[in-house]
């Protein structure tokens, strides 16, 4: 038996950090997600750097920003760096990965094959993007023939999961599983979760707008797609449960690392948006639950301004793996666990206005959130929005500009300044960003193929598209 501790992180996608039981919404069923925090710790202001799949996906497995890591936006694959994966293969470690993974650039059914683009992950039963929960041909195993398969899309990834921890039982293993829900299609959830919601009110956030901003927006029903999409959370709750009761019969739960994230949150008609890519909490917070028997005390909370940029330290510190963080961007929570205040203030970005940023006319921004305040510039540093958080935490007026907040937004200024200069950020316009990075040719094949223009197939590269395909959001 190994030293090492075992892994399994799970993340959702598009799912807020004030849906759970746990973070006090009283109106939701989530008894495994509690379950989960209160044998392990509930960091309760966790952030993504990026709130958009792609940009987030890739800084979740590299602890990069990623202007580092490359994958600026939907659809872009992660350049060349090292994976969380790629470390723990290193030391031994059995590595999976099982559902979407929308890092392997376009088309978005492309076979990822065996080997350097699966980025450290030896076991593999995943599909580069789709939100068709009840689609019966989207896996891809080893073969660039998709499997074939039938149900509720994430009860079948929990089933490969429970199956991939059988056989690595003897450990050490680390399994990635990426569920697709809550994010929309809402109503694509079974009927018996949806029934859990059908006659039950439910509260709006104080700063929720209907009728939207959005196309999307006036298309929905606003109390129906909630309900859905608690509906959703819900389901996925049930298969945490079937994990985390997995564990336990196989005498794992004591040396397993248990983690649960998601990718960015849903506005979900707060502010009259839905869906990401803007810097409000509903789009930025996001679950960030953890569980190590024997190292992280039950029942406990954090309030450190966690980021996504520090889940790979976080978690290879759990583990005991040594590596060199140099080449991270974050750097771990544990010191957190014993009353460490964490990090002062997060950076907050958006590097291509595409898909909902364009949809919204939001130009690229980048913000710095502290405990007390979120501060957010568009492309060219001009001042977008300030909120002071402990008078306006609903982030409902807008104070930036304002005199007697000018000392506060000075500061905030500067705090954004330093941070953009550690990341080697120039804040350019998108389409200038991607030249610079050496990717126009392939923002210009993606926006191609988003437009219609170019199909997919299951080939292994962009050029491999073949049939003409619609593509989602991300």
């Amino acid at each position: 038996m190994s030293s090492f501790k075992n892994l399994l992180f799970v993340f959702a996608d598009q799912m807020r950090a004030f849906d759970m039981g746990c973070a006090g919404n009283s109106e939701i069923r989530t008894p495994n997600f509690d379950r989960l925090a209160g044998a392990g710790v509930n960091f309760t202001h966790a952030l993504v750097n990026s709130p958009v799949c792609t940009p987030s996906r890739g800084t979740i497995l590299t602890g990069r920003y990623p202007i580092r890591h490359g994958a600026v936006a939907n659809d872009l694959p992660l350049g060349d760096c090292r994976t969380v994966a790629d470390v723990l293969k290193e030391q031994g470690y059995s590595t999976g990965y099982i559902g979407k993974w929308h890092l392997d650039g376009i088309p978005r059914d492309k076979f990822t094959p065996p080997g350097a683009r699966r980025r450290g992950f030896d076991y593999w039963a995943a599909y580069n993007c789709s939100h068709e929960y009840f689609r019966e041909d989207k896996y891809y195993l080893d073969s660039p023939v998709p499997e074939q398969v039938s149900g509720y899309e994430p009860e079948v990834q929990t089933d490969l999961a429970r199956e991939f921890l059988r056989e690595n039982r003897d450990g050490p293993f680390a399994l990635y599983l990426s569920w697709g829900p809550p994010h929309d299609p809402y109503p694509d959830v079974p009927e018996r979760y949806r029934e859990l919601y059908r006659e039950s009110g439910i509260t709006a956030r104080p700063n929720v707008e209907v009728p939207g901003r959005t196309a999307m927006a006036r298309r929905l029903d606003y109390d129906r797609s909630i309900a859905d999409y608690y509906a959703a959370i819900s389901a996925l709750d049930t298969e945490m449960g079937r994990l985390l009761d997995c564990l336990e019969d196989l005498g794992l739960a004591e040396s397993t690392l248990v983690v649960f994230t998601s990718d960015h949150g849903d506005m979900l008609w707060s502010h009259g948006m839905l869906k990401k890519q803007v810097p409000w909490d509903e789009a930025v917070r996001v679950p960030l639950l953890m569980r190590l028997p024997g190292v992280i005390a039950p029942g406990s909370q954090s309030a450190a301004l966690a980021s996504a940029v520090d889940l790979v330290p976080t978690v290879l510190e759990f583990l005991g793996v040594e590596h060199d963080g140099q080449d991270m961007d974050g750097s771990s929570l544990t010191p957190c666990l014993a009353g460490d205040g964490g990090p002062e203030s997060v950076l907050l970005m958006d590097l291509m206005k595409a898909d909902e940023s364009a949809d919204q006319d939001i130009p690229e921004w980048r913000a710095i959130r502290t405990r007390d305040y979120l501060y957010a510039e568009t492309v060219g540093r001009a001042p977008w929005m300030l909120f002071d958080l402990d008078q306006d935490p609903f982030q409902m007026r807008n104070v930036v500009d304002m005199p007697g907040y000018a000392e506060i937004q000075a500061d905030l200024v500067r705090i954004l300044g330093s941070k953009l200069k550690d990341a080697r950020d120039p804040f350019v316009p998108g389409v200038q960003l991607v030249e610079r990075m050496g990717l126009g040719p392939l923002w210009r094949e993606r926006e191609r193929v988003q437009s219609g223009a170019v199909a997919t197939g299951g080939g292994s590269g962009a050029s491999d598209a073949r049939i003409a395909f619609a593509a989602s959001d991300g």
